[in-house]
């Protein structure tokens, strides 16, 4: 005999009729814990109820992070801990705070390549995607380009809205290309309505220093950059490419010489 406890097709419907239809899947094991362990009704329910709000809540941050372009392997569950690399753990743990998000200040993460920056930044976005910050990941170059398109057909004020308007940006491989006049003057106007209102994670293989000899319009890209690096942190990494240990490697057994066959023996 079955100690699981059954549930009707009435409750069933009534939990369907509710929203709670995914409840069902766990409700017969929620219940036989439940008299194992004497609970009340009351008692019962906060359980029942508490799976499904973390369920909804899961669910929902999933969806916004989508939305916001980040990928769903890199969080710092995932981070390696064995890669050598080097880093201010201090102030990993403070950006992971958000504290630098709730005072609308900036991050850059600086290395060379292949020693985890887009990781670590897609991280904190997941972070704050389950802090329910709004938001928006993407290269730099890319949504540079994005916006110059835009112009053609008359959505740029509305992408440039949308971007000064999500609390966490975050500019991925930032100056890793020349920015143009057109997009130096996008950095400008980004920078400068964000100043102050929100934050912005940068990840750059260049340090902050070169910034400005890689964009056309040194007036536009001196006041934007000097905007963002007023109110930043600095996480630098340096190490060798966490690339090369994806490398694949041929594992070939020894074997003995082969020998020639009689007829093709010379003598």
């Amino acid at each position: 005999m079955s100690l699981t406890p059954t549930v009707s097709p009435e409750l069933k419907s009534l939990m369907r009729r509710l929203k709670l239809g995914q409840l069902l899947d766990t409700l017969p094991e929620r219940l036989a814990l439940s008299r194992a362990h004497h609970l009340g009704a009351a008692e019962f329910l906060e359980q029942l109820f508490s799976d499904e709000v973390q369920r909804r809540d899961a669910a929902s941050a999933g969806l916004r992070a989508k939305k916001a372009h980040l990928d769903f392997a890199m969080v710092l569950e995932h981070w390696d801990d064995t890669a050598p690399v080097t880093y201010d753990h201090a102030v990993l743990e403070e950006l992971a705070s958000l504290r630098f998000v709730d005072a609308a200040q900036n991050a850059f993460l600086l290395g060379p390549v292949g020693v985890g920056k887009t990781f670590l930044a897609s991280a904190l976005g997941h972070v704050a995607i389950r802090r329910r910050v709004s938001v928006h990941f993407e290269r730099s170059d890319r949504l540079f380009k994005r916006l110059k398109a835009s112009r053609l057909d008359a959505s740029y004020d509305q992408e440039l809205r949308k971007l000064i308007g999500v609390d966490l940006l975050i500019l991925d491989d930032f100056c890793l290309t020349p920015l143009d006049a057109t997009e130096t003057s996008d950095l400008y106007d980004l920078v400068v309505e964000r100043h102050h209102r929100a934050s912005t994670i940068v990840t750059s293989n260049r340090d902050p220093s070169e910034w400005l000899a890689v964009m056309a319009d040194a007036l536009l890209a001196q006041s934007a950059i000097d905007r963002l690096k007023s109110a930043a942190y600095e996480l630098v990494i340096e190490g060798p490419s966490y690339r090369e240990r994806e490398k694949p490697t041929l594992e070939v057994e020894p074997t003995e010489p082969r020998r020639l066959s009689a007829s093709r023996r010379t003598t």
